[in-house]
C-alpha cells in the first residue's frame, strides 16, 4: 500500500494495523518515498538470563551455595565496588 502523506494521516489508524499484519505500507512526500510503516519485532518478555548472569557474578568474584545471597551482599564496600563508584579518580 502507497499513500501520500496527506491521506496517510487521515487513515493513520488503518495503516497501523495494515503494517501489524505484516502488510507493507510506504507513505510518500512529493511523489518520493519516504518512510514505510513496518511491524515491530516481538519482544520476549520476562525471564532471567542464566548465562549473562553466571558470567558477571564471575566477573564479580560472586560465589555463593545459589540458595542465597553470598555474604559479600552485606558488606556496602562490595556494593561500592560492584556499582563502581570507588573507583580512584584520576
Amino acid at each position: 500500500m502507497e499513500l501520500d502523506l496527506r491521506e496517510a494521516g487521515g487513515r493513520l489508524p488503518e495503516l497501523v494495523n495494515a503494517a501489524r499484519q505484516g502488510g507493507r505500507v510506504v507513505i510518500t512526500k512529493d511523489g518520493e518515498p519516504a518512510v514505510e510503516l513496518v511491524r515491530c519485532p516481538k519482544r520476549k518478555r520476562g525471564g532471567v538470563d542464566f548465562d549473562k548472569l553466571e558470567a558477571t557474578c564471575k566477573r564479580l568474584g560472586l560465589s555463593g551455595d545459589g540458595e542465597r545471597w553470598p555474604e559479600e551482599f552485606n558488606d556496602p564496600a562490595f556494593s561500592r565496588q560492584a556499582l563502581g563508584l570507588d573507583e580512584d579518580d584520576e
